[in-house]
Order: structure tokens, then sequence, then C-alpha cells
């Protein structure tokens, strides 16, 4: 476990650098390097130190070329100075405390490139009160409310979307190409059938089934309606016997 203590050795920084240093648009490797720079400085309790590229490099664990780089960068904007060439033929660095002489530019802000506009996506088309379909799409849902309300199961049309409900009720005649009565008449039959009012609770739900639905409902009415017809001959039938005419003439 890293265990560092002031004892073994601090580098003693004026809190007004420190304060300056941070306020300063440096990178990554131009902080690191004044630290270096620090270290073997003030950290030795000298003001300057001949340092090399290699040495440099590796204290900061970075490449040579960018070492160079930033060194040069640090160096021209005055934050570093060369005192001169030491007896190993490399520079004498040191920190320039006097920090009105450095020269600092606002950071580079690279162009942003301009990237295709995110297409947004369509809005769903909104229907007013008074439009035909949002008043199918009402009329429909009150009917089936009436029906989820008596079978206890209000819970799964409570949050309908009467929008949503609208547009397929317009998907429903203008797609589908179903006459406007006719989807009257298929919702007016669908709640009342024991089978199909429990089973289609929506508009989707028709739209999705209506087809089928039509067919049952047609199927459904002709029988009683042949029924009745019939009924109605067997008693013109019977009158036609009881004035005393021929049964045998009687136009079925």
């Amino acid at each position: 476990m890293a265990n560092p203590q002031k004892e073994n050795g601090y580098t003693p920084i004026a809190n007004e650098i420190l304060e300056q240093i941070i306020k300063t648009n440096l990178n990554g490797t131009q902080f690191r390097l004044v630290m270096a720079i620090w270290r073997y400085t003030y950290g030795f309790r000298r003001k300057q130190h001949d340092m090399s590229i290699s040495h440099l490099a590796s204290l900061i664990d970075a490449s040579r070329s960018q070492v160079n780089r930033e060194l040069d960068s640090l160096i021209s904007k005055k934050i570093l100075k060369v005192n001169g060439i030491g007896k190993r033929g490399t520079r004498i660095l040191s920190f320039n405390k006097n920090y009105s002489e450095w020269i600092i530019s606002k950071k580079e802000v690279k162009p942003v490139k301009k990237s295709k506009p995110v297409e947004k996506p369509k809005a769903k088309k909104k229907y007013d009160e008074d439009s035909t379909y949002y008043k199918m799409a009402l009329y429909f849902y009150e009917k089936v409310s009436a029906v989820a309300k008596e079978a206890g199961i209000e819970h799964l049309i409570k949050k309908s979307n009467l929008q949503t409900w609208a547009d397929d009720m317009r998907k429903l005649i203008e797609i589908d190409k179903i006459d406007k009565r006719l989807a009257k008449e298929v919702m007016d039959w669908v709640v009342t059938d024991d089978f199909w009012k429990t089973n289609v609770l929506s508009a989707r739900k028709l739209r999705e089934k209506f087809a089928e639905l039509a067919i049952k409902m047609t199927a459904k009415k002709q029988p009683k309606q042949k029924q009745q017809d019939t009924r109605d001959r067997e008693i013109a039938l019977q009158r036609w016997i009881a004035e005393g005419n021929d049964p045998n003439e009687f136009k079925w």
C-alpha cells in the first residue's frame, strides 16, 4: 500500500502559482511537463535544471516527439524558460513564476462539422372534436365503455387515446374503403354480440376484425329476417283460406 509522507520529501509551490496554473488552459502533456519541471527544480530547492527530452519523456511516460512539441509550446508561451545549455548539452529549464509574462490564448476550437439534420418523425395526425373520425371514435368508445363497465373490465380501456382511435377510424374509411354506414352498423352490432363485445374493445381491433365482424353480423341477421318472412306468409295464407279462397291458388 502506498504511504507517501511529507517527511520523505516534498515540493514547495507557492499557492499563488497553483491558483494561476489551474486557471491556465494547458493540455494534459503540457501540465505534466510543468509538474516535472517543478519536481526537478523546486523539489530540489533550485530554480533551474538541465533536462533532456529523453529524461522528460521517461518522467511523464510520453513519446519524445510529443514531449518536444509540447515543451516548445510551453517555452513559446513563456511559462517555461530556457536559461542556456548545460554541461551535457541539454537545455537548462526553469519555471517562469511571473505569470503576467505568460502568453495565454484562448483554446482553439475546432470547427464542428455540420451533420445532416436528423429528420424528426412525422407528428401523428391530430383530429379535432368536430372531425368525422373523432366523432366516430368517440361514438364507439362510449359504446365500448358501457360494455367494459358492465363486464368489470373498465381498466382495459381506461387509458385509451381517442386520437389513436380516430386515426384507426380514418384508416378504416380511407384505406380499407369501408362505407361509414356499414361501419356504424358493425359498431352497433359488435357491442351486443355475446362473444365479440368483450373481444373488440378498441378501434384498432374493430378495424383489424372488421371483415369478419361484418360477415358474422350479416349471417346472424339473415335467419331472423327469413323466419319473419315465413311467419308473415303463413298468416297471410290462413287469412286467404278464411276468406274462402283455394289454398292451391295462394301465391307464396
